[in-house]
C-alpha cells in the first residue's frame, strides 16, 4: 500500500525529496559498483545508471515523493506514459533500453536485499514492452493520432 505524503507542507515535502534522493543516490552507487564487477563498459555503466537516476529522481520524486520501492509498481506509467509523453528523446528504441536498466537496477536490488517483488516488475516489462513501443511510435509520428488522447 503506497503511503499518502499529503497532505503535507512544502517544507516538509522538500525535506521528504531530499531524503529519498540520498536514499537513491547510494542505491545507485551500490548499483554502479555491480555493474563494474559485472565488467561492463564505462560507456554502458553510465547509460544504465544515467536511465535509473531519471526515473529514481525525476520521475518517482515528481510523482509524490515515492520511494525506490514503490517504483516497482509505477513502471507501466512510467514507460508506458510519462517517458513517451515527457521525455522529447523516447523512442521504441528507448523505451526498451531504460526498461533493461531499470531492470538490472531491481534486479541489483534483489539480489542485495533491498525489494522481494521483483517479478512483478519483471512480469510488467515482459507483457508490456509491446505496447510501450507501440504507443510511443504512434505518438512520434505526426500522422497518427495520439494514443493517449484518443479524439
Amino acid at each position: 500500500m503506497r503511503k499518502e505524503i499529503y497532505p503535507m507542507d512544502y517544507e516538509q515535502y522538500t525535506k521528504t525529496c531530499q531524503t529519498i534522493q540520498k536514499t537513491n543516490n547510494r542505491l545507485l552507487q551500490l548499483f554502479e559498483e555491480a555493474l563494474v564487477k559485472s565488467g561492463l563498459k564505462e560507456k554502458t555503466i553510465n547509460r544504465h545508471l544515467s536511465n535509473v537516476d531519471f526515473f529514481l529522481n525525476e520521475f518517482l520524486i515528481r510523482a509524490g515523493a515515492l520511494p525506490m520501492e514503490e517504483g516497482i509498481s509505477m513502471l507501466d506509467e512510467y514507460l508506458g506514459n510519462f517517458f513517451i509523453r515527457k521525455c522529447m528523446w523516447s523512442t521504441p528504441t528507448n523505451i526498451k533500453t531504460n526498461a533493461a536498466s531499470i531492470k538490472k537496477f531491481y534486479k541489483c536490488m534483489l539480489e542485495h536485499g533491498k525489494i522481494e517483488n521483483y517479478e512483478i516488475l519483471s512480469s510488467c516489462i515482459k507483457d508490456s514492452m509491446e505496447s510501450w513501443q507501440c504507443d510511443c511510435a504512434i505518438y512520434n509520428d505526426p500522422d497518427n493520432s495520439n494514443p493517449f488522447f484518443p479524439f
